[in-house]
């Protein structure tokens, strides 16, 4: 058996309660309305700096947007009229070893690869696809018509019941119908695919939960010399290396502006 110094287990979660279940990560900017349902608890409002758990499902109305930080360093940004589930999130600091899993039931996020990711164990499940994601960058929105997933970095695997499909070319992206229908075929993701994406960020004169906060560092979120209404809209164009050039600046951004830059867990 591996031995593990920081862990999250799934036996552990199931059986702890809410007040004694292990940190996997923290919310990092929170827009009115989110709401977040730990293991055995009341669903509540989410707020900037909560602690998330394994097992914790999180919703966002129509206004509602959401970032979180785990463990590993990676982060998911979270689109209004979403429901997502942290299902498993098991790493070691030390060897940089473990898993991450990911439900999204409905409506839209973006992953933005850590420690895990690196290693190819973090994974996002839909009702028409599980993802895996090596490395990178990945977008995914499930709907009525199916899945949509953008590869923005690194290698994105696709797998459902009528078979696997791999894009290991930034900003492509495939559409899944259902569970039993092949994945495919890849596309090239065009300046009107991204005029119609989801937001991840807040709006300007939003303060990502943090009152008070309009701006964010000269420098974060990537013009010199330019205020950045906590990171609304961030420039990038449509080339291999623009889309995750723009979510890095979202997310460092973002933590910057709400003084999580990263959680920080005792063992």
């Amino acid at each position: 058996m591996r031995n593990f110094s920081a862990i999250v287990l799934l036996t552990g979660a199931l059986f702890a309660s809410p007040a004694l279940a292990q940190q996997v990560g923290t919310a990092t900017a929170v827009n009115p309305l989110s709401e977040s349902t730990q293991p055995g608890a009341a669903t509540i409002p989410l707020s900037v700096g909560a602690r998330i758990i394994h097992r914790e499902r999180i919703h966002t109305t129509p206004s509602g947007t959401v970032q979180l930080a785990f463990l590993d360093q990676s982060t998911l940004s979270i689109a209004p009229n979403t429901s997502v589930v942290i299902n498993e999130f098991v790493y070691d600091p030390n060897s940089g070893k473990g898993h991450m899993l990911t439900s999204l039931t409905e409506g839209a996020l973006r992953f933005v690869g850590g420690a895990l990711s690196h290693e190819g164990e973090a994974s996002i499940t839909t009702p028409a696809a599980a993802i895996g994601i090596r490395g990178g960058t990945v977008t995914i929105i499930f709907g009525k018509n199916g899945a949509e997933i953008i590869d923005h970095f690194g290698i994105v695997t696709i797998h459902n019941g009528a078979g696997t499909v791999t894009i290991n070319r930034p900003d492509f992206k495939v559409w899944v119908l259902n569970w039993n229908t092949l994945p495919g075929p890849i596309e090239r993701v065009l300046v009107s695919d991204i005029e119609h994406l989801p937001r991840f960020t807040s709006l300007p004169g939003e303060d990502g939960g943090v009152p008070g906060l309009h701006t964010v560092n000269i420098g974060a979120c990537g013009i010199l010399g330019l205020p950045s209404n906590n990171c609304p809209n961030a420039p990038w164009v449509p080339t291999d290396t623009g889309l995750n050039g723009a979510n890095q600046i979202i997310t460092q951004g973002t933590q910057q502006g709400t003084g999580t830059k990263a959680p920080h867990y005792t063992h």
